[in-house]
């Protein structure tokens, strides 16, 4: 029989977080001898080492609990699941220290040599120098937070600039920059956005990342700062677009 002290050394955690598990249920707490001091036996540092594992696992200490009463096929299968949980984080923290490493070396996210070749074809459509930044930081944003939807992405924005009716309307949004806000082009423009847009996705006319991340409001946000025609030009269309 041992303290709660020698416990927690043997085990290679603190006293407090024993306490912490007899509290939460997770540790049955032990009677006191006659001296008052409460006596842990190898049983108990057994069912330790097995809460103090899956913690350090993640598992949230209110599930580590209901486990206490699974049975030993019911607890087996509860290990799998946790070690696929663990294997598909592994996964991320991996993607997410490759760009811890390529922010380090300078590069926020390098981009694809097909999105490159993109976006050197832009000048040659006509495009302005002013849309080639806004679309180079679009892509250099969607790569780094969304690196398993970005390819898709990117593929379906190409094959809209390979329409040439298609690019005649992004490259007017880029023309209408520096227009009067109330130039009744923008009108113009935001009917045949809408009406494009409408054709191409059907009832689901912004695909991709809207609704599920920040980074399309946070570009729009950029885009529409740059310019009153670009503002009115984007709450025309999403109100023709019911969005």
């Amino acid at each position: 029989m041992i303290t709660i002290g020698q416990l927690a050394r043997y085990v290679g955690v603190s006293t407090k977080t024993i306490r912490v598990y007899h509290d939460k249920g997770l540790l049955p707490e032990p009677d006191r001898d006659a001296s008052g001091y409460r006596r842990y036996d190898a049983n108990d540092a057994i069912d330790l080492i097995k809460v103090r594992t899956l913690a350090e696992a993640g598992v949230p200490l209110a599930r580590i609990r209901d486990l206490r009463s699974a049975t030993d096929e019911e607890f087996q299968q509860a290990l799998r699941e946790i070690d696929d949980e663990l294997t598909i984080r592994i996964r991320g923290l991996r993607a997410a220290q490759g760009r811890l490493r390529q922010l380090a070396a300078g590069h926020l996210a390098p981009l694809p040599a097909e999105v490159g070749a993109h976006l050197e074809r832009l000048a040659e459509w006509g495009f302005t120098p002013r849309w080639e930044a806004l679309q180079r930081d679009l892509w250099i944003l969607v790569f780094a937070t969304h690196p398993d939807r970005a390819v898709t992405l990117f593929h379906d924005q190409a094959e809209t600039m390979a329409d040439t009716a298609l690019r005649q309307l992004y490259l007017d949004y880029d023309h209408a920059h520096d227009l009067d806000a109330d130039d009744p082009r923008i009108d113009d423009l935001a009917r045949r956005i809408a009406r494009a847009s409408r054709e191409r996705y059907g009832p689901d006319p912004l695909p991709g990342l809207e609704g599920t991340s920040e980074i399309p409001a946070l570009i729009q946000g950029t885009v529409n700062a740059s310019s009153p025609a670009w503002q009115r030009l984007d709450t025309l269309i999403r109100g023709q677009l019911g969005v």
